[in-house]
This record gives structure tokens, C-alpha cells and sequence, in this order.
């Protein structure tokens, strides 16, 4: 009997299933490896190609802060959906059209910039709806759908500009939001007082006029900082973001055990309309107009982004984190790019090999994570 009782926790021991793992190994299962390894080899680059030319000042880091936080918005969407199983090639034409839907009936109707952009939001949300009903009705490949949808809003972007400005920029929404909440909610600027304070104390640097070098963190960022953790949350705290990993993994087998896995797709495609309708919000009241051509190649960066993040092209894999710091090697290459002087079609050049290396990466931790040989 006694050996029998010592036999157990000996047949417990050597099975692989209890086994724990180390800390290396749990580190190689996770998506965002590849993604935060790719931030630090692009930041002590460029600390030592860039340095002494301002890229690191207060202003600089500010600089690569927002283009990062605007990639963050779109990417994040892109990295459910791709977790989810599906792709929407349509996010950067959304982000003209939503532009237009706000601009539009602002500058030519008299609408309060309020109502528009609630009008701009309903609308992409609309289409999100539509996108997915018709990939999960139809059952084509999502490739397929929102490439029609991508050209079809490119073109209603184009035709609606021409028709009502005559050019493909609409201008003047300045004049109708100057002073609304809309406006500082989108393009406003937090912590004034901090960064006046930090200029002050002589911690960064002033303008000539003796105003802060920077003048706040852009609600851009901090709308991406929010969307990322919203969804971040959502992904791995929530028995929707379970659902999201079964609907992208087996969509059969999701159902098969009771994931509405038809809802979580419809939702995640107006959770990308949503992400695109921000950024394009964020857009039109920094600048005061629309523009056709705004959004132009967005969907392939924020995809790129998912993919250097950890997600799958297959679905079922990835992260949020490791979708923002895919979006964060962008902004810093691209504007460490320009700090150092070099041709900005290195950045292309770059874009392409992150790619590659990303997908052979994530391949090799899908085949560790599934067991595959």
C-alpha cells in the first residue's frame, strides 16, 4: 500500500502536463516578445545613429510619441479582428470617409460639429455592421469583402468632396469647432500645467516666446493609451476576449460549444470602423479639414503592426500590448528616419523586412505554442 501511495506523486512528477514551465520558456509563449525585443534593438539604434540631433529631447519624443499613438488607435482594432480570424482592408479608406462624414455636413449644412461626428461614428459603425454580416453570411473570405469596401469608400470619399468643394480637401471646419468640447476632446492638449512647470524647472526645453517646448501630451495619445487598454482588458480579462481567441482558432469548434462566434466577428469589424472613425476625428480637428486621400495605406501599417505584435495571419494568436509596440517601432523609425538625414524610403525598406521577420517569428512560436513539428 505504501508503495503504491509513493508511486503517485512519482507518476504526477514526470507528467509533462504538471510540469512547470521556466520562466524563459513562458516568456518565448508569449505573443508581445518579438514586438518589445524590436522596440529596444530600434531604441538603442537610433540612440546611437541619432544622438545629439534632438530625437530624444522633449519635443522629439513627443514627436514619435503621437505618430506611434495615431498607428496605436487603427492597430489595435486590427489586431481583434485579426485574433478574431478576419482581416478589414477597408480601416484607412474609413478613415477619409469618416473624415468627410464629419466635414461635410459641418462646413455645407450648418451642422453643429457635435452632431457630426456623432453622425460620422454612427455611420462607420454602420459599415463595421455591414462588413461583417455580409463575410458572416456569405462565408467569403474577409480579404474579399473590405477590399470592395476599400475602394467603394475611396471613391464615395473622392466623388462627395468634389461634388460639394470642388477639390478633394474640405476646409474650414476650424471655424465651426474652434471652441467646443468636440474640439478639445479630439484635438485638445492634457497637462499644460505640468509641462509649463517641467519648462520652468528647466527639465526640458522652451521656445523662443519662453512657452514649454511642449505644450501638453495630444489627445491622440491619449486616446490611443485608452483604445489599447480598453481592449487589452477585453482580450485576456473577459469571456468575450475568450471568444474572441475561439472564434479566430476554430470557428466550428467555437460553436460547437456555444461562442456566438457570428456576434463576436460582426463586433470586432465595427470595433475597427469605430478605432478609424477616432483616428479620422482626431485628424479633422487638428487640421480643420478633411482630405480624400487621408488614410491611404493605414491598413496595411496597423496589420503590419498586429503582425510584428505577435498576431497570427491565421487568427487565434496575439496580443494588444504587442500590437502597441509594433506601433511603436513605427513611430520611432519613422521619425528616426528623419532625425538622422536618411532617404525616407528606407522606411519602406524597413517596413518590408520587420514584416518578414515578424511572420517567421510568430511561426516559430505557433508551432512551439501548438506543439507542431
Amino acid at each position: 500500500m505504501a508503495n503504491s501511495e509513493t508511486s503517485v506523486p512519482a507518476a504526477r512528477s514526470s507528467d509533462e502536463r504538471l510540469r512547470r514551465q521556466s520562466i524563459l520558456r513562458s516568456m518565448l509563449s508569449r505573443p508581445e516578445l518579438g514586438a518589445v525585443a524590436g522596440a529596444i534593438l530600434v531604441f538603442i539604434f537610433f540612440a546611437v545613429t541619432a544622438r545629439g540631433t534632438g530625437m530624444f529631447a522633449a519635443d522629439g519624443v513627443m514627436n514619435w510619441v503621437t505618430v506611434a499613438g495615431q498607428l496605436t488607435i487603427i492597430a489595435t482594432g486590427a489586431a481583434l479582428l485579426m485574433i478574431g480570424g478576419e482581416f478589414d482592408l477597408s480601416v484607412g479608406s474609413m478613415i477619409g470617409f469618416a473624415g468627410m462624414m464629419i466635414a461635410i455636413p459641418t462646413v455645407y449644412f450648418g451642422v453643429p460639429i457635435a452632431l457630426s461626428v456623432l453622425f460620422a461614428f454612427c455611420g462607420a459603425l454602420l459599415i463595421g455592421f455591414l462588413n461583417g454580416v455580409i463575410v458572416v453570411r456569405t462565408r467569403l473570405p474577409s480579404f474579399i469583402v473590405t477590399l470592395a469596401s476599400l475602394y467603394i469608400l475611396r471613391g464615395m470619399t473622392i466623388a462627395l468632396s468634389i461634388l460639394f468643394a470642388n477639390r478633394t480637401i474640405v476646409s474650414g471646419v476650424k471655424n465651426f469647432a474652434d471652441d467646443s468640447f468636440v474640439s478639445w476632446l479630439f484635438a485638445g492638449k492634457a497637462f499644460r500645467g505640468f509641462f509649463i512647470w517641467l519648462a520652468e524647472a528647466g527639465v526640458i526645453g522652451t521656445l523662443p516666446n519662453g512657452q514649454p517646448a511642449v505644450q501638453g501630451i495630444p489627445a491622440v495619445v491619449l486616446w490611443a493609451f485608452a483604445i489599447a487598454a480598453v481592449g487589452h482588458i477585453v482580450l485576456t480579462r473577459t469571456r468575450f476576449g475568450n471568444w474572441i481567441f475561439a472564434s479566430g482558432g476554430d470557428a466550428n469548434a467555437a460553436r460547437n460549444v456555444g461562442v456566438p462566434v457570428a456576434r463576436v466577428k460582426i463586433t470586432l469589424f465595427m470595433v475597427t470602423a469605430f478605432c478609424a472613425t477616432v483616428y479620422a476625428t482626431c485628424q479633422v480637428m487638428e487640421f480643420g479639414s478633411a482630405a480624400a486621400d487621408r488614410g491611404v495605406l493605414k491598413e496595411f501599417e496597423a496589420i503590419i503592426a498586429a503582425v510584428i505584435g505577435g498576431c497570427l495571419l491565421t487568427g487565434g494568436y496575439g496580443s494588444v500590448i504587442g500590437a502597441f509596440f509594433g506601433a511603436l517601432i513605427f513611430g520611432v523609425v519613422q521619425m528616426g528616419i528623419l532625425f538622422t538625414g536618411a532617404p525616407n524610403d528606407w522606411f519602406q525598406v524597413f517596413l518590408g523586412l520587420m514584416l518578414l521577420t515578424a511572420v517567421l517569428f510568430n511561426s516559430v512560436i505557433r508551432r512551439r505554442a501548438t506543439g507542431e513539428r
